[in-house]
């Protein structure tokens, strides 16, 4: 006789969710996201994983980490798209989710209803702390919101955001370290003060 934990139980029975990773960059978001759908797919789950077309940082076609972890995926230029895709599957992944229309709510909610358990990473806010995209909604909605961070490049602290290092006012500018640093609320409030006076 096998003896399950509540646990596995838990696991074992838990469809139809939506799940919500979110921080600033460098936090481990696309880290944590191909973990869950690698461990869902070793369980023998169909699994299908988006990402926002416009995202080809790394690649076109695959999700890859900031620590080169990948997974392939579907490139969608909208929301809609994702529900063409996926009548046969247990877990559906989403990554970048801030780049996606608000339209993302109501197909995340719907792939919950169906059955569907829904994970989705995220940038919570962008470069000046204003909640992004669909990811407030999202935030709201999901049955589970792991909020994970990255480390303070000056101080070491916790970081709350990724400052951005280069001049540019678009609010969606893809980027990596060259462009970005995940900074604490402190020293962000003190680099923002600094570019204020170099004005």
């Amino acid at each position: 006789m096998i003896n399950f934990s509540e646990d596995n139980l838990l696991e074992t029975h838990r469809r139809g969710r939506i799940e919500v990773i979110c921080g600033s960059m460098f936090s481990g978001k696309t880290e944590e996201l191909i973990r869950r759908l690698k461990r869902a797919n070793f369980a023998h789950q169909r699994v299908e994983i988006y990402k926002p077309a416009i995202d080809s940082r790394y690649s076109e076609e695959e999700v890859v980490s900031h620590d080169s972890n990948s997974i392939s995926s579907t490139p969608v230029d909208s929301s809609a798209s994702i529900l063409l895709f996926t009548s046969e599957v247990d877990v559906v992944g989403i990554d970048e989710a801030q780049f996606f229309d608000e339209g993302l709510v109501n197909v995340c909610n719907e792939l919950a209803n169906r059955g569907i358990r829904v994970i989705i990473a995220g940038l919570d806010m962008d470069f000046k702390g204003i909640p992004f995209g669909p990811m407030p909604a999202l935030c709201a909605i999901a049955d589970e919101v792991t909020k994970v961070h990255a480390i303070c490049v000056k101080c070491g602290q916790l970081a709350y955001l990724s400052h951005r290092t280069v001049k540019s006012d678009k609010r969606v500018l893809l980027g990596e370290k060259m462009e970005y640093e995940p900074l604490c609320r402190n020293c962000y409030q003190r680099a923002i003060q600094e570019e204020e006076q170099e004005k």
